[in-house]
């Protein structure tokens, strides 16, 4: 469920209040905690909590600054979840397989998914590159040592899979505020003054 803000003076959503995502990962704690440090940073050049009206202006930033470590998580949490939801499907039985042998390769085949999955590396690039080469691992698998058409075919149905599984989410959670924040125009605002 992607993070739709709706400012309002006195308020201030964060974590699983704000925006769920499918506790496949556990990921709802990592962008709760990772929500508390990024308010804590924006709290601490204020002097008054006086005006709600221009902490809510000013904490618009919150929401977007916000987005690159919840919207990695959701869309890993979404994506994995669609991956391994039962399907009797031969291009996602190959996809399941193909994370499962990823991760077993070891050095940064999986240490850099699950600093992903972990919040250490909240950059969505870093997410969907990683998709794509274990979706183009699979394909690899089913063509070696010997292809066949069924194999071509059932490859070219795990990258088609995988394009339907992943770019939706990041549409919905949005192309701009997940890989470019700084375009978005609350990206930085300055605290009010007193």
């Amino acid at each position: 469920m992607p993070a739709a803000p709706y400012p309002t003076p006195g308020a201030l959503l964060m974590g699983d209040a704000f925006n769920m995502r499918h506790p496949l990962t556990g990921g709802g704690m990592t962008v709760a905690l990772s929500d508390v440090i990024l308010l804590r940073d924006l709290l601490r050049p204020l002097h008054s909590l006086d005006n709600a009206y221009s902490l809510c202006k000013y904490f618009e930033s919150f929401y977007t600054l916000r987005k690159p470590v919840a919207s990695t998580i959701n869309t890993l949490a979404g994506a994995l979840y669609k991956v391994f939801s039962a399907s009797s499907d031969p291009a996602r039985e190959e996809m399941r397989q193909a994370c499962f042998d990823y991760l077993r390769l070891g050095g940064v085949f999986s240490s850099r998914p699950i600093s992903i999955l972990s919040g250490l590396n909240p950059r969505p690039l870093s997410l969907v590159l990683h998709f794509f080469a274990v979706a183009v691992y699979g394909v690899g698998r089913l063509l070696i040592p010997f292809p066949s058409p069924k194999r071509l075919w059932i490859g070219a149905r795990l990258i088609s899979d995988a394009s339907g599984i992943i770019f939706p989410i990041i549409k919905a959670e949005g192309i701009t505020q997940m890989f470019f924040p700084v375009a978005v125009p609350a990206y930085y605002r300055a605290p009010p003054v007193k």
